[in-house]
């Protein structure tokens, strides 16, 4: 038996690189541009992978990014639909994931005459 107990577990993927056509401007359509995430995962406890080391009892981070680039490749108007349609299909596809805190920034955003690192959009949510 273990000497503590486990609070919480997450998985998290930092600094995911795109290269997408999502935006209202026709440009942004068709030349594209930079896009950077971080999504975190709250994962169910107890994480029976912690005791079992085995794959099937989490939630495999190369198949949550393989879900975000698919949905990178589809290109919508708003930051906060593509986060939106994101956090759906990841709440859908692994049952384990409690909550999701996702990051979507655009490095370069069409704002005439800004200076900045990009312009992002956050969504927190929790499976009710």
């Amino acid at each position: 038996m273990s000497s503590f107990q486990t609070l919480q577990t997450s998985i998290q993927l930092q600094g995911l690189r795109f290269y997408a056509f999502h935006g209202l401007l026709p440009q942004e359509r068709t030349v594209g541009g930079h896009y950077r995430m971080d999504v975190e995962l709250t994962l169910t406890p107890p994480l029976r992978a912690l005791t079992k080391d085995v794959i099937d009892d989490t939630v495999n981070y190369a198949e949550v990014y393989a879900l975000i680039r698919r949905k990178m490749e589809e290109p919508v108007n708003l930051l906060e639909h593509l986060a939106y349609r994101i956090t759906e299909d990841l709440y859908a596809q692994f049952p384990p994931i409690q909550a999701i805190a996702l990051r979507i920034t655009k490095v370069t955003p069409p704002i005439s005459g800004a200076d900045c690192d990009g312009a992002s959009f956050c969504l927190n949510t929790a499976r009710q």
